[in-house]
């Protein structure tokens, strides 16, 4: 018992050595690579606001960042204006006009594996490129023009391999080259340092910077990748991808102690279950507790829980579903939800279940946090769902297409990818946004701007974002120690707790296990990659990036 006590103390010093971010006075982006943070703080440099650092560290991604980064995916973005204005943009993907109910399951109605995860058919209409046209529009300061060129610049320059990145290809090579053809990129080893340039998208950039949104959604660009899908057994069409629009939704707003958080609206499910969980929990002594103990994981498991159960079976597209939201965050039944919990014994997920449903999503997103040097601050999180998507490279116009369809129930009560069990609500329709659990979230204190944050980490995003402001509220750690911390997660079903490995004490796992927790340390080596900025008392902006990748804070 001394032995692993000790061990984890030795992890514990470890990760909490590293744990200074970085301190900026005016500025600042946290992202998954440094290029994309460099970018989008130079055109704040250059006079650009945090919605052109948006637009700007988007396309970088989309070049440096191919596992998530995406101009094919979707996403959502919250901000808070330095006016305290707040509001946020629904970019998510869209099933297509053909989608039907069943499409991934065989005539017996079982769900038939890996049809909604890989290749053309799981392909949801993308979002990302309207997305950066309408925050340009209501909000950007300085020309496409300047917003454009730095990543068209970089897709031709090319990206140095990092140690991470070549695991992630390695990784995924087999099933890229299975489904891409023995012709794409990606069909050859890269090394540690080997350049990857991106020619063809560095056109693709080109083209969509000198003819405008419709290029992408209308135009010769759209037609290619609407050929490239049916071609290779994809069903969106060219009407699909002219009727896609983004939608301007009111967030998601809440008050918790002295703060206010701000996150987002369904059909992002992170706003509404990140509140359940924080009001659950708010009767608690958290800190009397002590960070990470046996009650305080006790109490956040419990409280996630009953929160996921309910997230899984009323949340779906607000447009297709009637979300019952106040009743959802009523206090008196959420005082009842947390009524069958005793420290004594762990609740069983059958006992809070609201009927036979399953789902599961991908943990391969990005998130960007960015504050601009007059005090606006934006949060976005964005998708192509798996670990390249669907790993459809169109090596045409130098991109992987996303596989978003597998965010829906494919069938109600079967487990989607992240394990997420989902109901009718969340139901595949035509034109429909598939449910997600991406959670951009911006907090304020007294009024001010505080904190932003937000994950990738499918349904592990909301409990990352969750355990990292807790940490700065409840433990009083510095934005990169919070991000640094180990983290667990609890999702409802399957009915056991992931915990990061050999980050936490094993008398302790014990000790839960004897209640009867499922301890699982085996599927989650990495639970979230969050990427935060806190505003410090004196104004400076520090910002936490996530060790667990390549993630860099960049600021002035």
């Amino acid at each position: 018992m001394k032995k692993s006590f000790f061990a984890f103390l030795l992890i514990s010093n470890f990760i909490f050595a590293q744990s200074k971010g970085l301190i900026a006075e005016k500025a600042m982006v946290v992202s998954a690579r440094e290029e994309a943070s460099q970018i989008g703080i130079d055109i704040i440099k250059k006079g650009g606001n945090a919605f052109d650092a948006m637009i700007a560290t988007q396309l970088a991604l989309a070049v440096a960042y191919p596992y998530a980064g995406n101009i094919s995916g979707g996403g959502f973005m919250v901000y808070r204006k330095a006016n305290g204005e707040i509001g946020s943009l629904d970019f998510r993907e869209k099933a297509p006009a053909k989608a039907t109910k069943n499409m991934y399951q065989d005539p017996n109605g079982n769900v038939i594996p890996n049809l909604s995860t890989d290749g053309a058919l799981c392909v949801g209409i993308p979002g990302s490129v309207a997305g950066i046209f309408e925050v340009h529009k209501k909000f950007g300061k300085l020309p496409l023009k300047d917003l454009f060129e730095p990543s068209i610049a970089l897709a031709q320059k090319g990206i140095i391999v990092t140690a991470k990145e070549k695991e992630k290809l390695d990784e995924n090579r087999a099933i890229i080259v299975k489904i891409s053809g023995d012709k794409t990129l990606y069909n050859k080893t890269f090394n540690v340092g080997d350049t990857i340039k991106y020619l063809a998208l560095a056109n693709t950039l080109e083209q969509i910077l000198k003819k405008g949104r419709n290029e992408f959604y209308k135009g010769k660009t759209a037609q290619k990748l609407v050929d490239f899908i049916q071609e290779k057994g994809g069903i969106i069409s060219m009407k699909d991808m002219a009727e896609y629009q983004v939608v301007w939704r009111k967030p998601i707003s809440f008050q918790h102690k002295d703060l206010t958080i701000i996150s987002m609206a369904p059909p992002s499910s992170g706003g509404i279950t990140l509140a359940q969980i924080l009001k659950m929990i708010e009767p608690y002594p958290l800190n009397a507790f002590g960070h990470n103990s046996e009650k305080y994981i006790q109490v956040i498991t419990e409280a996630e829980r009953r929160a996921y159960a309910d997230r899984n079976y009323f949340l779906g597209d607000p447009d297709f579903v009637k979300i019952p939201q106040k009743a959802l965050w009523n206090d008196k039944y959420l005082k009842d939800r947390m009524s069958t919990f005793t420290f004594d014994q762990a609740t069983k997920s059958a006992e809070v279940s609201h009927g036979e449903v399953s789902v599961y999503e991908s943990d391969e997103t990005t998130h960007y946090s960015i504050v601009d040097s007059e005090g606006n601050a934006v949060s976005v999180t964005t998708t192509i769902n798996g670990a390249y998507g669907s790993k459809l490279f169109c090596d045409e116009l130098g991109f992987f297409l996303n596989n978003e369809m597998d965010d829906f129930s494919s069938k109600p009560g079967v487990p989607n990818s992240y394990g997420l069990v989902g109901a009718e609500a969340n139901s595949i329709a035509p034109r429909k946004r598939m449910l997600s659990s991406m959670t951009p979230t911006i907090v304020e204190k007294n009024g001010k701007l505080f904190m932003l944050l937000g994950s990738p980490g499918g349904s592990m995003i909301i409990t990352s974002v969750l355990q990292t402001i807790l940490n700065v509220t409840e433990f009083n750690m510095n934005i990169q120690e919070a991000v640094n911390a180990p983290r667990f997660h609890h999702q409802w079903l399957p009915d056991e707790i992931q915990f990061e490995p050999q980050k936490f004490d094993q008398l302790l796992l014990e000790t839960l296990a004897k209640k009867g927790y499922k301890i699982n340390e085996k599927v989650a080596p990495v639970i979230g990659k969050v990427d935060a900025i806190l505003v410090l008392p004196d104004g400076k902006l520090e910002g936490g990036a996530d060790f667990r990748g390549d993630d860099k804070a960049v600021g002035f």
